[in-house]
């Protein structure tokens, strides 16, 4: 049995599963969408600022049938974002194939560090600098959204900026434990290179999932 869930995990026909909630998207491009989340487990790129760290050991997470999955965020939302840990880690053709199918959009937040598999209506590309993104994930990004923790990021940011396709939105986040530091900082590098935007986390603000 355990070997056959692996085979099935191995094909995507079933992720590790950490979460799955209804919400308003908090940050980036569609900020304040109503969209169902879907959160994968797993994920060995290793920010040291990362919120959700809980997701990294894909062992904790119980593996569940992308059906299963597709069908819960049917019920609630014409869109899905799919975020982790890591999605990429897995392959997203099956799990996308059932949104596609049941009309969503369908949408990512990767780091871009693994190829990129699945059906995506818009992908956001957040880079890290320990494991940067495939080529694949640059030329097909929406937008792409850094995080700033200090000043070096912006250097970071920039050569970020110069591997995506040109129709790539760009955004500057403050990481939320720095936000009081880093948001002068950030206000006034867009004032100054106004093809940026600022993107905050305002689920934060909100107190919302």
């Amino acid at each position: 049995m355990q070997a056959e869930i692996e085979k099935k995990v191995n094909k995507g026909e079933m992720l590790p599963l950490m979460e799955e909630f209804y919400t308003i998207q908090g940050e980036g491009y569609h900020k304040g969408t109503a969209a169902y989340f879907v959160r994968i487990g797993g994920c060995d790129v290793g920010c040291h600022w990362c919120d959700v760290k809980e997701s990294w050991n894909a062992n904790l997470h119980p593996p569940t049938e992308t059906s299963v999955i597709v069908d819960n965020a049917a019920k609630y939302s014409n869109t899905v974002v799919v975020t982790g840990g890591e999605p990429l880690t897995w392959d997203m053709t099956a799990l996308t194939k059932g949104f596609k199918e049941k009309g969503l959009q369908v949408h990512i937040e990767t780091s871009g560090a693994y190829q990129l598999t699945g059906i995506w209506d818009w992908i956001c590309l957040s880079p890290k600098k320990l494991k940067l993104p495939t080529q694949k994930v640059y030329e097909q990004a929406n937008e792409l959204k850094v995080i700033v923790y200090n000043k070096a990021d912006l250097i970071f940011a920039e050569e970020q900026a110069a591997k995506v396709n040109r129709d790539c939105i760009l955004y500057l986040q403050p990481e939320w434990s720095k936000r009081d530091k880093v948001i002068p900082l950030i206000v006034d590098y867009v004032m100054q290179h106004p093809e940026w935007k600022v993107s905050l986390q305002t689920h934060k603000y909100l107190n919302i999932p």
